[in-house]
C-alpha cells in the first residue's frame, strides 16, 4: 500500500492515474483548485478501492502555501512514497505575445509553481532517503515552436530542472521521473482537431504507473513520441525556423 500525494488531481491525466492507484488499494491525498470536482473524484476513488482519500483545495500558483501543503499531506497519510505533479494550463500563445503580464502568469503556472513543489518534495524525500517524484512535463519542451513556445519554454525548464534534481538525489535513493506526453485528448485540448497521434488519458496513465514501478528516468507517452521527437530534434535550425509549426 503506497502513500501518494497528487497536485493537479482534477486534470484528466491525474484522475486516470489515481484510478489505477485506487485499484491497488493505495492511500491518496489530492490537491487541486476545484472543490466540487475534488469531492467527486474522491468519492469515485473510494469506491474503486483506495484505502484512504483526502483532499485539499489550493491554487498551485500560491507558492507560499506549498511547504505547508506537503507537510499537511504527509501528516494525513502517515508518510509519503510518491508525489505526482500534474497541474498546468495550455497558454494562449497569441495572448502571451501581446502581454508580458499574461506570459509571466502562464510561466508561473506551468513552470515556477512546479519548480517550487519539486524543491519542497526533493528536500522531504532526501531526508527520508527514498520515494518517487513524478512530474508531467511535455514533448513541447524539446523544441521551441511558434505556435506554443511559451508553453514549450516552461516545459523545457521543468525537464532540465528535473534532470538536475535527479542527478542530485540519485545517491539518496530517491526516484525522479520526467513524464513527457505527446498529444492527449483532454478538456484542455477540446478545441484541437484530433488525429492518429492523439492518445487518451487512460493510456498515458498506464504508462505513468509502469514508469513509476520500473523507476524510469524519462518516459515519452505514448512511447512512439520518443522516436518522433528524436527526428524533430535532428532538424537543423536553419530549416526548422522556416517550418510552420
Amino acid at each position: 500500500m503506497k502513500k501518494i500525494l497528487v497536485f493537479g488531481a482534477t486534470s484528466a491525466i491525474a484522475e486516470a492515474t489515481t484510478r489505477l492507484f485506487a485499484g491497488e488499494g493505495d492511500k491518496l491525498y489530492l490537491v487541486a483548485r476545484n472543490v466540487t470536482r475534488l469531492e467527486r473524484i474522491r468519492d469515485d476513488l473510494r469506491i474503486r478501492g483506495a484505502v484512504q482519500v483526502e483532499t485539499s483545495v489550493m491554487d498551485a500558483n500560491s507558492i507560499e502555501q506549498h511547504a505547508a501543503m506537503v507537510e499537511r499531506a504527509t501528516a494525513a497519510l502517515g508518510g509519503l512514497d510518491i508525489a505526482l505533479i500534474a497541474h498546468g494550463t495550455l497558454p494562449d500563445q497569441k495572448a502571451c505575445e501581446k502581454s508580458v503580464e499574461h506570459m509571466l502568469r502562464e510561466l508561473q503556472t506551468n513552470c515556477t509553481s512546479t519548480l517550487s513543489l519539486v524543491t519542497h518534495l526533493a528536500n522531504w524525500f532526501e531526508r527520508q532517503g527514498q520515494g518517487t517524484i513524478a512530474v508531467i512535463s511535455s514533448v513541447a519542451g524539446e523544441r521551441g515552436r511558434q505556435s506554443n513556445y511559451v508553453y514549450g519554454a516552461a516545459k523545457a525548464s521543468v525537464s532540465a530542472f528535473l534532470q538536475g534534481v535527479r542527478n542530485r538525489l540519485h545517491k539518496s535513493g530517491v526516484h525522479v521521473l520526467t513524464i513527457k506526453p505527446g498529444f492527449v485528448d483532454t478538456p484542455m485540448t477540446t478545441a484541437f482537431e484530433k488525429g492518429p497521434l492523439w492518445a487518451q488519458p487512460e493510456v498515458v496513465a498506464r504508462g505513468i504507473q509502469r514508469a513509476i514501478k520500473r523507476r524510469r528516468d524519462v518516459v515519452y507517452l505514448p512511447s512512439m513520441w520518443r522516436a518522433i521527437m528524436f527526428i524533430i530534434r535532428l532538424i537543423p535550425e536553419p530549416i526548422f525556423k522556416r517550418l510552420s509549426l
